[in-house]
C-alpha cells in the first residue's frame, strides 16, 4: 500500500487551522460588538423629596411639616440597547427599567379614599416604627451619551414610568386605641396617584461605577386629590456590561 507523503498533509492541516482560527477571532469580534451594544446596570438610590405639606396642630394654630425621613432608599435596574453614531465616543441609548421608590414619612400613616390620599398626624405618644409608601414603576429610558477612550461615560437623557399598584405599610402602635402588640397594616391598590411619570435624568461614571440624577416633572398624586410632592432621586449604578 502506498503511504501518502507527510510533507502533501501538514500544508491541509495547518490551512484547516487557520480557517478555525479565523472563526474564532471573527466570533469573539461579533460577540464583542454584541457585548458593547448591551448595557445592564442595577442600583440603589434615595429621595429628597419636595413640596412636603404641611398640618396643623392644637387649636389649629400652629402649623408644622410632616417629619419626612432623610434617606428614602429605593432600588434600580435598567437594560440598556446602545446606538453609536459611526466611529465617534457620542451614541443614543434606549432601554426597559425598574423603579422601586419609598416615601418614608416619622410622624404619620397614610390614608386613601376614592377622593382623596393623604397623610394622618400621629401623636407623640404614638411610636412608629414603619410608615412608608411603595411606588414600583416600570420605565422607559432614553439618553445621549459620550464614552471617552479612558472608560469615562456622561449621559443625559429623560425618562418615563408606568406605575405599578402601590401601597401603604404602617408598624408601630396602634393608633386607634391602645393595644401593646406591635400594629401592622398594609393597604394595597392605593388610588389617586398618578398613572405615569416623566422626567430628565443624568449619568456619570468610570467602567462600572456610575452615580445618576432624576428629576421629577411630574407629582405623585393627581391635582387636588394628594399632596403635590414629587422626588429628586441621587444614586448609583454598578453596570458590568
Amino acid at each position: 500500500m502506498k503511504k501518502t507523503p507527510a510533507f502533501s498533509i501538514r500544508p491541509l492541516l495547518l490551512l484547516c487551522a487557520l480557517f478555525l482560527f479565523a472563526q474564532a477571532t471573527q466570533a469573539q469580534i461579533v460577540n464583542e460588538n454584541t457585548r458593547k451594544r448591551f448595557s445592564i446596570g442595577v442600583g440603589m438610590f434615595t429621595d429628597i423629596w419636595n413640596d412636603v405639606p404641611y398640618y396643623t396642630e392644637g387649636a389649629g394654630i400652629i402649623e408644622q411639616q410632616f417629619d419626612m425621613r432623610s434617606i428614602n432608599q429605593g432600588f434600580q435596574a435598567l437594560a440598556l440597547y446602545n446606538i453609536p453614531f459611526g466611529r465617534s465616543p457620542v451614541g443614543f441609548s434606549i432601554g426597559l427599567g425598574f423603579r422601586a421608590e419609598n416615601l418614608f414619612v416619622k410622624d404619620a400613616y397614610f390614608k386613601s379614599t376614592q377622593d382623596c390620599t393623604y397623610m394622618v398626624p400621629v401623636p407623640d405618644t404614638i411610636y412608629v416604627k414603619r410608615s412608608k409608601m411603595a411606588l414600583p414603576y416600570l420605565e422607559l429610558p432614553v439618553e445621549f451619551y459620550i464614552k471617552t477612550k479612558f472608560k469615562l461615560v456622561v449621559a443625559a437623557g429623560f425618562k418615563i414610568g408606568y406605575m405599578f399598584p402601590a401601597h401603604t405599610k404602617f408598624v408601630g402602635d396602634n393608633y386607634n386605641y391602645y393595644d401593646p402588640i406591635e400594629y401592622r397594616v398594609k393597604q394595597r391598590e392605593i388610588q389617586n396617584i398618578q398613572t405615569f411619570s416623566y422626567g430628565p435624568t443624568f449619568r456619570v461614571g468610570y467602567r462600572w461605577f456610575h452615580v445618576f440624577g432624576y428629576y421629577s416633572l411630574s407629582k405623585i398624586f393627581e391635582k387636588d386629590r394628594g399632596p403635590e410632592m414629587y422626588p429628586i432621586s441621587v444614586g448609583f449604578l454598578l453596570m458590568p456590561y
